[in-house]
């Protein structure tokens, strides 16, 4: 028995269509006082923000914010779009930074359905609080940069930076798309012994999002994919981003891979 999840990289390209927008200005750092550290602008691309407290203007916690505290809620900034990751649905928008406000265009948003229903209302309470101007305040800390949002009505949202893979292997990472198997196989692995690695092969796709080409071998990948966790008897198709390592250490992979995106999903019957 098998059923597949197919969602293409050209389903989040349609969703990201956007106003035009210009690109964020230095002034949303409000405290970047070395010369030689970074604008606010690659301050807000070259991290992972994730919410740490949410408060309204009472000074209440807000609790539908934080369905799932293992995977927080989290902005990620381009040049011009914010997505909104680990929310029911995946959403975004175009932005700008003017004068220490967000000025953030209409959110769009994927139109999956979640069966939990404090996940499902989570897209709504995000949805109300980033949008329109919102008041920003980055701050740069000995390499722990934070975020706050205050919203028109008072909300107070908190966030910390978490860096990019780019930051972390210092530069952009190649696309690249693999066929993970189902099943993982024995592999000698340089750390581990009796390892079992997942069997991957090359996938290429056009710029429509359909297959093209022919797959490439099947090999055992003996290293980890990071952020994909491997469920046994699901085959995957991933997107990942491939860095070049810098100064690995002995006997660690020159490469690292970085999960994008999950691109289709299969139950393989055993």
């Amino acid at each position: 028995m098998k059923y597949c999840m197919l969602l293409l990289p050209l389903v989040l390209a349609a969703c990201a269509q956007a106003p035009e927008v210009t690109a964020p200005a230095p002034s949303a750092t409000t405290a970047a006082a070395n010369p030689a550290s970074p604008t606010g602008t690659d301050l807000l691309t070259r991290y992972h923000w994730q919410l740490n407290n949410a408060i309204d203007r009472n000074g209440t916690h807000i609790d539908a914010l934080f369905v799932r505290p293992d995977r927080p809620v989290q902005l990620d900034f381009s040049p011009y779009r914010i997505t909104v990751v680990n929310s029911c649905n995946s959403m975004g928008a175009g932005y700008t930074v003017r004068k220490g406000y967000l000025q953030i265009g209409p959110m769009v948003s994927t139109m999956m359905a979640c069966h939990d229903a404090a996940l499902a209302a989570l897209d709504d309470a995000i949805s109300q609080r980033v949008r329109g101007s919102v008041n920003v305040t980055l701050l740069a800390r000995d390499n722990a940069p934070s975020l706050q949002l205050v919203t028109d009505s008072g909300d107070t949202l908190s966030f910390s930076g978490v860096p990019t893979a780019e930051t972390r292997y210092g530069g952009p990472g190649q696309i690249a798309f693999l066929e993970v198997a189902a099943q993982s196989v024995p592999c000698n692995h340089p750390l581990m012994p009796n390892a079992q690695c997942l069997l991957v092969r090359d996938r290429f796709f056009d710029e429509q999002g359909l297959a093209t080409g022919t797959p490439g071998p099947w090999h055992p990948l003996n290293q980890d994919i990071e952020g994909y966790t491997h469920t046994p008897g699901i085959r995957n198709v991933v997107r990942v981003k491939r860095f070049t390592v810098r100064n690995p250490p002995a006997d660690g992979p020159s490469v690292a891979y970085v999960l994008d995106l999950v691109v289709e999903s299969e139950k393989v019957g055993q």
